[in-house]
């Protein structure tokens, strides 16, 4: 599958996300934050704390579901990154790690809350 047709299935995967965080209440801060460590898919607020979405998509489980994809390399990423984006706020917020897992040709949605902790 082509590089751009990968990235189009992904930017569709995060919108189909953060539309369901916002209808189960929570308020999309950014979208796609980059820095030197990473990229974070989504960044939310729930309430009083801010939430770091890791959004999957798997379109078959022939090689896993979309939670195994989410290794130890890229959690640690993740948490550098989300390190550096509470270094730039005023103050630090409760926070919580979440992943998003979309999957199959109708786009069923899995939301994992505090999928791991940092």
């Amino acid at each position: 599958m082509s590089e751009q047709r990968l990235r189009g299935r992904g930017q569709a995967a995060e919108a189909l996300a953060a539309e369901f965080l916002t209808r189960q209440g929570l308020a999309i801060l950014q979208r796609n934050f980059r820095c030197r460590f990473g990229e974070i898919d989504l960044i939310a607020r729930d309430g009083d704390a801010v939430v770091f979405v890791e959004v999957r998509m798997r379109g078959r489980g022939d090689f896993g579901g979309a939670a195994e994809s989410i290794t130890a390399s890229k959690r640690g990423r993740l948490v550098k990154a989300a390190g550096f984006y509470l270094a730039g706020q005023r103050k630090t917020p409760r926070c919580r790690f979440d992943a998003v897992l979309v999957s199959g040709p109708e786009g069923r949605i899995e939301w994992i809350r505090d999928a791991f902790g940092a």
